[in-house]
């Protein structure tokens, strides 16, 4: 036979004898759950406990740790995730200004000498932009300035030729007539003086043609000029009024055009300045805010304290590594606690069927497991009203409450993280009448004992109260000294509707003065789990001795 098959025919008989030994268990464990749990008939007596009358505390008892009522929670607020370079010691008392932990900050070095870098740049370019604005806003205001002084001069050339030029040459026109009207007076006299002459024969014809011809060239001055005087009149001024209307309007449009380009030009140079100016702000306090990264990489204590490292008191801290050095964080993680001494509380976690019972203010006791022999006097300062998320994922059925206990008295000693146990005192009855939990049954939504009369268990009907979890008050339907069984029968026709052990939240479940409580159905197989009272059962099932319990 080869080895391979040899190891394959070991294989199979490990995994065969396997397979027995689970079949094995199983059947065992059936057999011991049928024999604990099946129905026993109604008048069979088993275990009894004998009904009590004295003093009975109601009270709910959990266990939790201590905390500080004050403490300063030190975060990381460095950007991203960086590295612990050191940390100082879990437990050390530390004083204010202490160095606590200090981070990786090389990263940041580099990245704060870049952004210098375009601090510097952001600054020539503002600087730049601002030299810039001034330059467009005196050339804006130059241009303005010529187009004004082109408008004032167009003006004052209009008003120079209506109210000056023009009269002087209107002045000039009318004067020419005036001389030429005398030379032509003058020049038409010497022309009848000659004719005369002529006719005498004292001048001869050619004389008289050329006083002739001077009268006639008197008289074409003449018309000459009123025909100036016309076309200056008539023409010239309406020629030269629009024309010097007209570069006023120029000067007017050149003006505006002007004005419209320098606010243009300003507006660009004013935004390209402000940008400039936005930028070189942003980048600088892109600079300061690295640069109190960096500050930010060396923490130190706020107040005196204990260093308590955030890990070790987290609700997840086995998910989580321990901090130390080389260790990564990232921004806002809890580092670490720095809790005031002075002042402790005590926090618990409820179980909602425990919640009717409690209400702010009710005295608590504190024990610590690292304090024997101490206890502590508080006072519960306040209950969760939503279920504590921490744990539901591990367990969505499971709900649990904070609660808030005040230690009202000196707390040296105490440090927080310390395991406690707290009991919450609910009731404190001098004379009551009270049986086991496990004695009550509900049948038929009815609070209901097993009496032993005559050997002969009989069901009774009872009204409850409060429960410590292991004692119920019976606040009617027993007396003290009657005796009833602690493991009552439950006939097949009551298993539908039959629970035990469950009297709970204000007593309410089994009886008429509060709200029901979590009952745990008691059927034939294997129970529910449910955390057990205090001494709870022994071996195959047997309830634990009570005083007053007598064995069968």
């Amino acid at each position: 036979m080869s080895p391979d098959s040899d190891a394959r025919g070991q294989s199979r008989r490990r995994r065969l004898a396997l397979g027995v030994a689970v079949l094995l268990l199983a059947g065992a464990g059936t057999v011991l759950a049928m024999r604990r749990w099946r129905p026993v008939a109604v008048g069979t007596v088993d275990a009894y406990f004998t009904v009590q009358r004295g003093p009975l505390r109601i009270s709910v008892t959990e266990s939790g740790s201590i905390q500080s009522r004050e403490r300063v929670v030190i975060r990381s607020e460095v950007e991203g995730r960086r590295t612990i370079l050191s940390i100082v010691d879990e437990g050390k008392y530390v004083r204010k200004g202490d160095v606590l932990v200090e981070l990786d900050s090389s990263g940041l070095e580099e990245s704060r000498l870049e952004q210098q870098i375009r601090v510097e740049n952001a600054e020539a370019q503002w600087i730049q932009a601002r030299e810039n604005l001034l330059i467009v806003s005196n050339a804006a205001q130059a241009s303005i300035d010529d187009a004004e002084l082109a408008l004032r001069f167009a003006r004052l050339e209009k008003e120079k030729f209506e109210k000056a030029e023009f009269a002087m040459q209107l002045q000039q026109a009318q004067a020419d007539i005036s001389i030429a009207q005398e030379e032509l007076q003058r020049a038409q006299d010497k022309q009848e003086w000659s004719r005369r002459l002529m006719e005498q024969g004292y001048l001869t014809r050619t004389e008289f043609q050329a006083d002739d011809l001077a009268a006639k060239r008197a008289r074409l001055n003449l018309d000459l000029n009123h025909g100036k005087l016309g076309i200056l009149t008539n023409y010239t001024y309406a020629q030269t009024m629009e024309r010097l209307t007209r570069e006023i309007t120029k000067a007017e449009m050149a003006l505006a055009r002007a004005r419209l380009r320098a606010l243009a030009d300003i507006a660009q140079a004013l935004a390209t300045a402000r940008a400039a100016e936005s930028e070189y702000r942003r980048q600088g306090e892109k600079l300061e805010r690295m640069i109190e990264q960096i500050a930010k990489c060396r923490i130190v204590a706020p107040s005196d304290g204990m260093v308590v490292y955030a890990t070790t008191v987290s609700e997840r801290r086995w998910m989580q590594e321990p901090l130390r050095a080389g260790v990564d964080v990232v921004e806002r993680q809890e580092l670490i606690h720095l809790p005031a001494t002075r002042e402790m509380m005590a926090v618990v976690q409820l179980p909602e069927s425990s919640l009717a019972k409690l209400r702010e203010g009710l005295p608590a006791r504190i024990t610590v497991s690292a304090l024997p022999g101490r206890t502590f006097r508080g006072h519960v300062e306040r209950i969760a009203i939503l279920p504590n998320s921490s744990t539901s994922w591990l367990n969505p059925d499971l709900k649990v409450y904070d609660c808030i206990v005040w230690i009202d008295e000196d707390t040296e000693g105490l440090r927080p993280g310390m395991t406690c146990r707290v009991e919450i005192l609910i009731e404190e009855y001098d004379d009551a009448v009270f049986i086991p939990l496990q004695c009550v049954l509900r049948v038929n939504r009815q609070p209901t004992v097993y009496v032993l009369e005559n050997g002969v268990a009989t069901p009774r009907p009872v009204a409850t109260g409060l429960d410590n979890n292991r004692m119920v008050r019976i606040v009617a339907g027993l007396r003290e000294g009657e005796r009833v069984l602690l493991a009552p029968p439950i006939s097949p026709s009551e298993l539908d509707g039959a629970t035990t052990g469950a009297v709970g939240m204000a007593g309410a479940s089994l009886g008429t003065n509060g709200p029901p409580a979590a009952r745990s159905e008691r059927r034939p197989g294997p129970p529910e789990e449910r955390r057990r009272p205090e001494g709870g059962f022994g071996e195959r099932g047997r309830p634990p001795r009570l005083p007053g319990a007598v064995p069968p």
